[in-house]
């Protein structure tokens, strides 16, 4: 079967559209592509479809019935998904609630587990399924956005959204008999959930009505309001949030007790919180509360909450770019009575920390386990909960990452937290504060077929202004020598993100061993403006600084090629939303580099990004472009504004899903018109894409969605690389 050639790109037509924006002269010849409901568009969307398909169907012919076919591809994708997934458990007394999925569900499922000394066989606990997404929407386009059961665990509070929009919509049930005993609650996207004792009432985060705020600003105007089960929401009081920014997102949480009030605001995903407190036992009570600064207006990101023993604890990096743990009494909780009670590390990121205590109605804390990030790698310290001396560690399976340190809001000696690294699927751990050991709590509910015997090592790179940075390189051990160098250049996969502080830690993915089990490298990248090494590293990767991570991300890959472990020809680079804004401006600064570009929901005319989905909220990170200094640094590498006419650019696949609501797919028409129009790449060897995908949006999605979406992104990238041939 001989493959067609493929048809020649779809017309676009270019507007004599040039700009004086603060004294830049900008063009904008495809404007006219960001109007998706535009005749013209939907015209220009088809025939990128139809041209995708063209490519899948000469990608068939040339794949055959081999191991990079979409049957065989998907197949193993399933057994290494085979395991399926299990969360770590949420007390509330003798019940807990956590969530699960075998390797055959579309969607993860809420469950709770209630003692029942009949089921001696079953460890004397009966489960039952409460939330099943695909019990809500067979058609399996719902999505569980978060859950949050009531301090006694009587009532669970969840929500959901549909198509991938993630505009949440919040209910209640009954634990007990599994009905609704609340809601709809709408306009609660992104929203925390902090129960009142006794279940009859909660805090959490909603939105103005859109009748109330201007048009383009609906998505934004949050505030926080007391919500009494079974009432209307329009009735609910607000209580925080009036005269404040109004991209504000905000945390709420109350403590065991039902005394404090702890809220807390960023303005959009600026590296900053304020955090104020509240006595609902004082004048105002619940309806009325009087808040009081924690921290507020410092250049700091800061996390508050009382522990059992009544004082107030502090996570912050104020002082402490890396992190440290501060404690005071609540009822004086300004920065002047902080006291350092774990101090910050010099070369770890101070992740997460619980106490262990005697239980019930010892509330004297026992111990303080902390989890630590060491260059990406998880640690889990001891130590004394009074002074923060050291006293031990916690022993780990391997080197990987561990999330989330739960303990029993009653109280008591165990600490439970996730599990994975790259050839590990993530398992729930319990450590024993009295024994000081870690044992296997819950394994996922299924297996793995074999995992292929893969090498995952560290390296060190040197950026273009002397920075080091480190990226994971996984590959065969069968394709190492005995010092792990490649025995010989390989089809390889860069992937990276760098930015809003989010950290790419090790952990299992089928995607990257299903790929080097082929015999491919996949190499993920700490860059700056990531998580990975605190703060300041984030900083250095964001706003003026933003080049620095475009240079990480070139210089990983020129030290692929150094080393041997690939060659220009057979590399790709692959990353997604702001990896997409990564990818993008890898392909329009150093096509050279690349061979194939995998660009996901990307964020790429960072001219006008603000202007589009939740885009306002970003401009901490990047820039805003209505200032003339910041439209500059925006300027010098936004993707969409680097096309050259008469480049070779490299094969690159836009992927985009119609039901974003974070990032506008138009950012991916604009970049895939301008490149179609400029490239001087032979169109079957490095074509320009567009895969679109309905029903889904920037977020979670089926499980059957997520396997096809990745075989057809590894395929095409195998494609590019000569992994097939």
């Amino acid at each position: 079967m001989t493959a067609p050639a493929l048809r020649p790109y779809p017309s676009a037509h270019r507007l004599d559209l040039v700009e004086d924006l603060h004294g830049h002269r900008v063009a904008d010849p495809y404007r006219w592509l960001e109007d998706a409901d535009d005749d013209a568009t939907r015209t220009w969307s088809q025939a990128q479809d139809e041209r995708y398909a063209d490519y899948r169907q000469g990608l068939t012919a040339r794949v055959g019935d081999g191991p990079w076919s979409a049957e065989r591809l998907t197949t193993r994708l399933r057994e290494l998904l085979g395991a399926g997934v299990v969360g770590a458990p949420a007390w509330r007394g003798d019940r807990y609630f956590f969530v699960r999925r075998t390797g055959e569900q579309e969607h993860a499922v809420v469950l709770v587990s209630d003692p029942d000394p009949d089921l001696e066989a079953e460890g004397g606990r009966r489960e039952r399924v409460l939330i099943d997404p695909v019990a809500l929407d067979p058609a399996g386009t719902t999505t569980l956005d978060s859950w949050q059961p009531s301090k006694e665990g009587r009532l669970l509070a969840y929500q959901v959204s549909h198509g991938g929009t993630e505009e949440s919509v919040l209910h209640v049930l009954d634990v007990t008999t599994g009905e609704l005993v609340d809601g709809p609650v709408d306009r609660a996207r992104y929203s925390p959930v902090a129960w009142l004792p006794g279940g009859e009432a909660f805090f959490y985060v909603r939105r103005l009505a859109p009748d109330l705020v201007p048009a383009d600003e609906q998505q934004y105007h949050r505030r926080v309001w007391l919500h009494r089960v079974g009432t209307s929401p329009d009735t609910d009081v607000q209580v925080f949030g009036e005269g404040l920014d109004l991209t504000n997102y905000y945390g709420v949480s109350v403590s065991r007790d039902g005394r404090w009030l702890i809220v807390s605001a960023s303005a959009g995903t600026a590296p900053r919180t304020d955090v104020w407190i509240a006595d609902l036992t004082a004048a105002g009570g619940v309806e009325a509360p009087w808040f009081v600064e924690v921290a507020v207006g410092l250049d700091a990101q800061t996390g508050a909450w009382v522990g059992r023993d009544g004082r107030l604890y502090v996570h912050t990096d104020l002082d402490a770019p890396r992190g440290r743990v501060a404690v005071t009494d609540p009822t004086s909780p300004g920065v002047p009575h902080w006291r350092t009670l774990l101090a910050e590390d010099g070369t770890a990121v101070l992740e997460d920390v619980a106490f262990t205590d005697g239980g019930g109605d010892d509330r004297t804390p026992t111990l303080l386990v902390a989890s630590w990030r060491r260059h990406t790698v998880s640690e889990v310290t001891l130590h004394d909960p009074t002074t923060g001396a050291l006293q031990g560690a916690v022993d780990l399976p391997g080197l990987g990452s561990v999330s989330g340190l739960v303990t029993r809001p009653d109280g008591g000696g165990d600490v439970w937290f996730s599990y994975t690294d790259h050839t590990t699927v993530p398992s729930v751990r319990r450590f024993d504060a009295t024994t000081r050991t870690t044992s296997l709590w819950a394994a996922p509910p299924g297996t793995v077929a074999d995992v292929p015997p893969v090498r995952a090592q560290q390296v060190e790179v040197t950026s273009a202004d002397g920075t080091v940075v480190r990226a994971f390189v996984l590959a065969r051990t069968d394709a190492l020598d005995a010092d792990g160098r490649p025995l010989a250049p390989a089809p390889t996969i860069l992937y990276g993100y760098g930015g809003f502080q989010i950290s790419l830690d090790p952990a299992y993915s089928a995607a990257t061993l299903a790929w080097v089990e082929a015999g491919g490298v996949y190499v993920v990248a700490n860059l700056r403006g990531g998580g990975e090494e605190g703060e300041d590293w984030h900083r250095s990767g964001m706003r003026a600084h933003k080049q620095n991570v475009f240079d990480d991300f070139h210089a990983v890959a020129e030290h692929l090629v150094a080393g041997g472990w690939t060659t220009p020809d057979r590399l790709a680079c692959w990353g997604g939303s702001n990896g997409g804004l990564l990818v993008g401006a890898a392909l329009t600064q150093r096509p050279d580099l690349f061979a194939a570009v995998v660009c996901s929901a990307p964020l790429l005319d960072m001219v006008r990004y603000q202007r589009f989905g939740l885009g306002v909220t970003w401009t901490e990170e990047y820039g805003d472009a209505d200032d003339p200094v910041e439209l500059g640094w925006l300027l010098g590498y936004s993707p969409y504004h680097r096309v050259v006419d008469g480049t070779a650019y490299p094969a690159t696949l836009f992927t985009v899903f119609e039901g974003d609501t974070r990032v506008d797919p138009l950012h991916a028409r604009k970049l895939a018109a301008a490149l179609q129009a400029a490239t001087s790449a032979d169109v079957d060897r490095s074509p320009v894409l567009v895969r679109r995908e309905t029903g889904v949006g920037h977020g979670a999605r089926a499980l059957s969605r997520s396997v096809a979406l990745t075989v057809e992104q590894l395929q095409f990238v195998a494609d590019r690389t000569g992994a097939t041939r």
